[in-house]
C-alpha cells in the first residue's frame, strides 16, 4: 500500500502542515463544566506527537445560552476555559503539531438529561437580535483562537446543528432575510458568520468550514441535488472568506452525483477551486453511525483513498474513529506498519487515551 501522498507537505496562507492527515473533530464531552483539563491536552498532544499533521478539536461552543447540548462539551469563551485551551495548544505545539478549534452552536438539538428540550430557551425562532449576537460570538471565539496561538479555526456548519439548520429548508422556514426559497438565500446566516470571522482574524488566518449534505435528523437528505445547486451553496461561502471546505460524508468513497465518481470533497474543490478535506470512514469498513449504537468495525486499507488523493480530488484527509482508537495510527501508516493497525471498538467513543 503506497501512502506517500498522505505525507506530502501542505501549505495554504499561514497554514503549513507536514502531511495531509487531519484529526477529525469528535465530541468527547469530557471537559468538566466546559473547561478543558490536562487530560484533554494530553489526549491531543499524543496525536500531535504521532505524525498527525493538523488536529481539529471537538466542537467547542460560543457564548450563547443554547449553544451546547451537554454540560461537559468544552466552551470557547470565558477566562477559565480559554486558559484550558491555551494549555492544549501549547502542548500540541510542543509535540510538533498544528491545531484549530471547531467552534459550534448546536441550535435546536438540545435533548439530554442536562439540557432537555422543554427547558431550552431557544426553542422558538431566533430574533434578528439573537442572530446578530450569535454572529458576533462566532467572531469573538475565532479571534480568541488566533490570540491563543491556534493555527486555524473551523466553523461547524454540518450535521443538523445551528448553521446547518439555516441551510436546510426543513428547519429554516423563516420569512425574513435569513430565510429563503433556495440554498443561496438560506446561506445568508453562514455567509455573515464567515464575514464576521474574517474581519476578526484578518486575511492570512485560515478559516475552515465543515459542511454536510446528511443530517443527524435525516441521513439521506441533500442540500444540493445537482452541481449547480452546490455552486449556489458553496461559492457565496468562498466569497465571504472560507479558505478550506471540510466535506463530511458517512463514507468518503460514495459519489456525490450521478455520472461521476467524485465525492463531496471532490465536487467542492472542482466548483470552488479551494482546498478541501475529505472525511468519512477513513481506514475503516463501517460508518460512524454504527459506533453510536455500540458497533465496532474492521480496519480497511487506504488504496481507494490514496487513489483519489493522488488524482487531486481533495487536499487533506480527516481521520476520526481510527485515530480515536489508536493515537499512533498516522505513525503506523507512515512506517508501513499496517499489521499493527487496530479494528475500531465502540467502547473507544467514551475513552480519552
Amino acid at each position: 500500500m503506497n501512502t506517500e501522498s498522505l505525507f506530502k507537505p501542505f501549505q495554504y496562507k499561514n497554514l503549513k502542515l507536514k502531511n495531509r492527515i487531519v484529526m477529525a473533530p469528535m465530541t468527547r464531552a469530557q471537559s468538566d463544566n466546559g473547561i478543558p483539563t490536562q487530560q484533554i491536552a494530553d489526549y491531543y498532544a499524543r496525536r500531535a506527537a504521532s505524525e498527525v499533521g493538523l488536529i481539529l478539536s471537538e466542537g467547542t461552543v460560543i457564548n450563547r445560552p443554547a449553544s451546547k447540548n451537554m454540560q461537559n462539551i468544552p466552551d470557547f469563551y470565558g477566562t477559565e476555559a480559554l486558559n484550558g485551551w491555551k494549555n492544549v495548544i501549547d502542548a500540541v505545539h510542543e509535540n510538533g503539531g498544528k491545531m484549530g478549534p471547531q467552534i459550534w452552536h448546536v441550535g435546536d438539538t438540545r435533548n439530554s438529561p442536562d439540557y432537555p428540550l422543554q427547558d431550552m430557551e431557544k426553542a422558538s425562532t431566533m430574533t434578528l437580535e439573537d442572530i446578530q449576537d450569535t454572529i458576533a460570538q462566532f467572531a469573538a471565539s475565532a479571534k480568541k483562537a488566533k490570540d491563543l496561538g491556534f493555527d486555524v479555526v473551523e466553523i461547524h456548519g454540518a450535521h443538523g446543528y445551528l448553521i446547518d439548520q439555516f441551510f436546510w429548508e426543513v428547519t429554516n422556514t423563516r420569512t425574513d432575510e435569513y430565510g429563503g426559497k433556495n440554498i443561496k438565500e438560506r446561506s445568508r446566516f453562514a455567509v455573515d458568520v464567515v464575514k464576521a470571522i474574517r474581519a476578526a482574524v484578518g486575511e492570512d488566518f485560515t478559516i475552515i468550514i465543515r459542511l454536510s449534505q446528511w443530517k443527524q435528523q435525516n441521513y439521506s437528505t441533500k442540500l444540493a441535488n445537482t452541481p449547480e445547486e452546490m455552486a449556489e451553496w458553496l461559492l457565496p461561502l468562498k466569497e465571504a472568506g472560507v479558505d478550506i471546505f471540510h466535506c463530511s460524508q458517512r463514507r468518503f468513497w460514495e459519489p456525490e452525483f450521478e455520472g461521476s465518481d467524485l465525492n463531496f470533497a471532490g465536487w467542492a474543490k472542482k466548483i470552488t477551486g479551494q482546498p478541501t478535506i475529505t472525511v468519512g470512514s477513513v481506514g475503516l469498513k463501517g460508518d460512524v453511525m454504527g459506533a453510536f449504537s455500540g458497533q465496532g468495525t474492521e480496519k480497511e486499507d487506504l488504496t481507494e483513498l490514496t487513489r483519489r488523493l493522488e488524482r487531486g480530488d481533495f487536499d487533506l484527509v480527516a481521520v476520526g474513529r481510527a485515530l480515536l482508537q489508536d493515537p499512533e495510527w498516522a505513525k503506523k501508516i507512515k512506517e508501513q506498519n499496517t499489521e499493527a493497525l487496530q479494528d475500531f471498538k465502540a467502547e473507544s467513543m467514551g475513552v480519552l487515551y
